[in-house]
């Protein structure tokens, strides 16, 4: 049996491909029905230095629907950080209050002093653009889900390489499995770091407006889009726009998925929702069993 009571849950680089396969069979099994007295009596903390929709909510719904209670913050203008109170006083107050802590600070790093700072166990829901385990789990589910399998994909990564975590850690995921082919679409300047590149992954640095062709070229299994994280680029980043259509996924082969974390801003069209193989809604929705599994494992 695996071991993740106590455990941190700060990179997908941590878990071996047995243990992202026991997960995700746990989520197939949280998705059909959870206990909702599993983790009665236990606190979830929740400090969230960044904004967040899903998941910061994910997160909180996932531990009140197994029994948990929540506390925490999402804007640091209400608590003593304001005034000046240390990252490691924070945790280590919120520690004693609390059994597992989830963190998004947009310090790279920022999850693993976390977890030597306090004895409880921390999972890691963003740090800048490095780690987000979370994420890279319910999408390499939601790829499981619909294709049955996590070898032999082809997958093609659209946006920005360089600094989005979500791309990072979805090659982390797939370079676990076999035959994979990744390849990483962007504008120059906004290549994937080496530090996340694996025989896996070819980068495509191309003029954005030759979008639609590439992709068509390709023939992908996943298109996985993702915006530009205007928070993390200096100067204009509105030099990198680019925008897929429903003229864009009509050209794919008919299995292809679009896949996309959201936000999105203006890189994928509202039209694209109708198009049957859309599944970026459901894929967040995954994000709920993700949460609750590594909730539970946990603690």
């Amino acid at each position: 049996m695996y071991k993740f009571k106590g455990r941190d849950i700060l990179s997908i680089k941590d878990f071996s491909k047995e243990e992202i396969l026991y997960i995700l069979r746990l989520a197939s099994k949280f998705e059909k029905k959870v206990n909702p007295n599993l983790l009665k009596g236990k606190i979830v903390a929740t400090l969230f230095y960044e904004p967040s929709t899903r998941t910061h909510q994910s997160f909180s719904s996932a531990a009140q629907r197994l029994g948990a209670g929540v506390i925490g913050f999402d804007n640091i203008n209400v608590t003593s950080i304001k005034k000046g109170e240390s990252f490691e006083d924070t945790l280590r107050i919120m520690a004693n209050l609390s059994d597992v802590i989830v963190i998004r600070h947009p310090k790279p790093g920022s999850a693993d002093l976390a977890a030597k700072t306090v004895s409880i166990p921390v999972i890691n829901a963003g740090d800048g653009p490095n780690n987000h385990p979370s994420q890279t789990l319910l999408d390499l589910f939601t790829m499981q889900k619909i294709f049955k399998r996590l070898d032999n994909l082809k997958i093609a990564m659209v946006g920005d390489m360089k600094h989005y975590r979500t791309f990072h850690g979805q090659i982390l995921g797939l370079g676990k499995f076999s035959n994979n082919k990744i390849y990483g679409i962007c504008p120059k300047g906004l290549e994937m770091p080496d530090e996340f590149k694996n025989e896996n992954y070819q980068d495509l640095v191309i003029n954005m407006k030759n979008l639609d062709e590439i992709l068509a070229t390709l023939k992908p299994d996943v298109v996985s889009v993702g915006r530009i994280p205007r928070e993390y680029i200096k100067g204009n980043s509105k030099k990198y726009s680019f925008r897929i259509t429903i003229e864009t996924v009509k050209k794919l082969p008919k299995h292809t998925i679009i896949m996309h974390p959201l936000p999105r801003i203006d890189e994928l069209d509202t039209e694209v929702d109708e198009y049957p193989n859309a599944i970026y809604f459901q894929q967040a929705k995954n994000g709920l069993y993700i949460r609750e599994v590594l909730l539970a494992l946990v603690l």
